[in-house]
């Protein structure tokens, strides 16, 4: 049996063989943020009720979350505010709008209204590209869910939400775009959620426009557990010899895009759209970046591989675009891939739960 390209932390691989059984996420049902019953095997698991309002229910005047439908969640902005206990009304959202789609308490819930995610990054079949190529999915699951276990012990009353991140359109030489066959694509889709976990499916845009490739990824959000990512790296004609970048008016017109095809489509809910920086050119103009759609939950990833101070300054550089609050942390196992980039050491769970801002979504490549 050859040896795996990707080194894994023996603690962890021994912890993932423990967490046996599915994760009670329910990854795009309307019971998504619901908490089991307590005793039973899913009131266990890692996904936590989302929590209303902080104590008094007073909103942080002015501020983005203040402007946007899933107000009632400020903490996701401000790391500062602590939500109370307390479940939300049944009918807080109601505020006389009509029961359509996105509309109702159970629709406007936020996956990250109290959970964070972890996910495994990669494109199925390919052992360069991230770790998803180099395991059967059904193996990466059980890696996957020990992963989550470690950040759900280690980030208190936060839950965990597992994902697999999936490279959809892979950036080719002169900025060609090849896609991963769509009956791949659904496979992995249909598979994470028979076990409790979202997917995001990515494209790396090349010599395209932002809007063509957020119009190949559109269909996607039909599936319950499906969101979507960009990554501006790739946004170029000479991959690997050029680092790409799109505007900060492409960023907010993919988003309108997103939202207006779930209103067209009667999309229910809120969808995440990851975008990826580790470079001033990668979004440019961040500071008009808008992070105020009813129905896209924008994550702005720190991306890039190195030493903890190079990885801790990455994301400090992120950090500092306050008008994208939710923030994003990738890490690289070390492989032996010939001239891949990996982090040494990799930052342990603890380590990157005591970033500032705390990440809502943490990848693993």
């Amino acid at each position: 049996m050859r040896p795996s390209n990707f080194l894994l932390f023996p603690l962890m691989l021994s912890i993932a063989g423990l967490a046996g059984g599915v994760l009670a996420v329910g990854a795009g049902d309307s019971a998504l943020a619901r908490e089991a019953p307590a005793g039973s095997p899913a009131g266990q698991a890692t996904v936590k009720t989302a929590m209303a309002a902080p104590s008094g229910g007073a909103m942080p005047t002015g501020s983005i979350a203040a402007k946007v439908a899933y107000r009632w969640f400020p903490a996701l902005y401000d790391p500062s505010i602590v939500p109370s206990a307390a479940p939300l009304p049944t009918d807080i959202f109601d505020e006389g709008e009509a029961n359509g789609p996105g509309t109702g308490l159970e629709a406007r819930l936020p996956l990250l209204a109290n959970n964070q995610i972890v996910a495994f990054y990669g494109k199925p079949g390919s052992k360069r590209m991230g770790i998803l190529g180099e395991y059967p999915k059904e193996q990466l699951a059980d890696l996957l869910e020990g992963y989550s276990r470690l950040y759900d012990e280690a980030n208190g009353p936060t839950g965990v939400i597992p994902a697999f991140y999936l490279i959809y359109g892979t950036c080719w030489p002169e900025g060609e775009i090849g896609y991963l066959k769509e009956s791949v694509a659904l496979d992995y889709i249909e598979y994470a959620r028979s076990r409790g976990m979202i997917v995001f499916i990515d494209h790396q845009i090349g010599k395209y426009s932002v809007d063509e490739a957020v119009s190949r990824l559109l269909p996607f959000l039909k599936y319950p557990n499906v969101h979507l990512a960009l990554d501006p790296e790739w946004r170029t004609t000479a991959p690997m010899e050029e680092i790409g970048g799109i505007s900060a008016e492409e960023l907010n017109s993919a988003q309108a895009a997103i939202q207006r095809y779930m209103d067209r489509e009667g999309i229910p809910g809120i969808k995440m759209l990851v975008v990826h920086q580790f470079k001033d050119k990668m979004i440019e103009g961040r500071e008009r970046v808008k992070a105020d759609f009813e129905r896209v939950l924008l994550i702005h990833t720190a991306d890039g591989f190195g030493a903890p101070a190079i990885k801790k300054s990455a994301y400090s550089f992120n950090a500092r675009a306050a008008n994208m609050p939710l923030k994003g942390f990738k890490l690289f196992f070390k492989t032996t891939v010939p001239g891949a980039g990996y982090d040494d050491p990799l930052l342990t769970p603890p380590d990157v739960l005591a970033l500032e801002p705390r990440p809502v979504l943490v990848i693993y490549q």
